[in-house]
């Protein structure tokens, strides 16, 4: 029985929807011989209130201060920079990652987001244990190097842009490897034909689908919104706010004249997106592989800055979608789209097809279940190098219980 303990963040759904697709395709490869645990250091009662917070206040800073969030994503994307913030994360959370091993003792731990690594790797060498670290990128291209953490067992990367920044950047090529980013095992499972899961949905089986989906990250989404619904499209719309309770409402009463289906949440995005034919949307990491995982073309209306202009980048320069920069650019795309009976749609089908990888959850679990039967050598020139400095870094902070059995 191999035991998976897999780190995430709920800042934003990608993270932990990666986790959730990885934990998944786990319970579907290897059932009844993994015991999963899925866990959010950030949760961690021993952490600052600030550090816990700042999950909730990503969505805040993110839509109110865009541009203050770029300029602290750009000043963090260099060297001197990451090695502070990774001192940081060890002071942090390696109470909370020493309760999680000791508690659980895993066989090996996945990460799917970039502010655990350290620390694992801080504790896991301090201790000496044979547990091996993956860590799973979840943006596409352009990725800060704080992902790129030279201590960890196997770097899984979702194109191959990323993996040639990982090794201009320092992981060797055999650590820095192809999966994909994980989705949900159904996106590969799922084998109906759109007419059959529309019906199942409630849907028009017949009719063009545009999957909208937003958040509360997506400012552009409402004006988008109401020019489509006045452009005359022979389409119907599927709504998913995303949680967003507002966005939801103002769903609800808007006068929609095409035929529309209303959700604030939901639990079948594989479904949602299989019975689609376009989706009108943010470019967050997840979001864009779903999307390429079932050949979705991308109408792309927002994007956070930073760690999102690779992904809308990645996917218009493959011409898997385009960006709107305004309403009446989304307007413009989406009737190209449809002129000339849908032949650049599909066109950009194919293209969207050609990119997605629905089995990359399948990909990073046999990848984990290999790295868990062979465990980790810790060479002991690495022993000698790091082992001092953090122990010197816990001595500062007066951290000293890490070491007790």
């Amino acid at each position: 029985m191999k035991r998976i303990l897999i780190l995430t963040a709920d800042a934003g759904f990608g993270h932990r929807s990666a986790a959730n697709a990885v934990a998944a395709a786990f319970h579907t490869a290897y059932a009844g011989e993994c015991e999963i645990q899925i866990a959010n250091p950030f949760e961690d009662k021993h952490l600052p209130p600030f550090i816990r917070d700042t999950q909730s206040d990503y969505d805040k800073i993110v839509r109110q201060m865009p541009d203050f969030w770029k300029l602290n994503y750009q000043l963090s994307d260099a060297p001197i920079p990451v090695a502070v913030i990774e001192s940081s994360m060890i002071v942090l959370f390696i109470r909370a990652i020493r309760t999680l091993i000791r508690d659980f003792k895993p066989d090996v731990v996945i990460t799917t987001h970039m502010m655990f690594m350290a620390p694992l790797d801080a504790y896991i060498t301090l201790r000496k244990l044979p547990i091996p670290i993956i860590t799973v990128v979840t943006d596409m291209t352009n990725i800060h190097r704080i992902w790129f953490y030279q201590g960890v067992d196997l770097c899984l990367l979702p194109t191959p842009e990323a993996r040639e920044q990982a090794i201009s950047q320092g992981l060797a090529p055999e650590i820095a490897r192809l999966t994909g980013i994980p989705v949900n095992p159904t996106f590969a499972i799922e084998q109906r034909s759109k007419a059959a899961i529309r019906a199942e949905l409630g849907w028009a089986p017949d009719v063009l689908t545009a999957l909208v989906v937003g958040s509360k990250r997506i400012k552009k989404l409402p004006s988008v919104l109401n020019v489509l619904n006045h452009a005359g499209f022979n389409l119907q719309f599927a709504l998913v706010a995303g949680g967003d309770d507002e966005l939801f409402t103002q769903f609800k009463r808007t006068e929609w004249h095409s035929a529309t289906h209303i959700y604030n949440f939901t639990n079948q995005m594989p479904q949602f997106m299989r019975a689609a034919d376009l989706i009108v949307s943010k470019a967050g990491g997840l979001t864009t592989t779903e999307a390429m995982a079932c050949g979705l073309p991308m109408l792309i209306v927002d994007v956070t800055p930073g760690q999102e202009e690779g992904n809308a980048a990645y996917v218009v320069s493959n011409q898997a979608g385009e960006m709107a920069r305004n309403p009446l650019d989304a307007l413009e795309i989406l009737f190209h789209w449809l002129y000339r009976d849908h032949s650049l749609l599909e066109q950009r089908a194919r293209n969207a097809l050609a990119l997605g990888q629905p089995r990359s959850a399948f990909q990073v679990a046999e990848l984990s279940w290999q790295a868990a039967e062979v465990g980790r050598s810790i060479q002991p020139s690495r022993l000698m190098t790091i082992v001092p400095r953090i122990k010197e870094l816990l001595r500062t902070f007066e951290i000293s219980e890490i070491e007790d059995n």
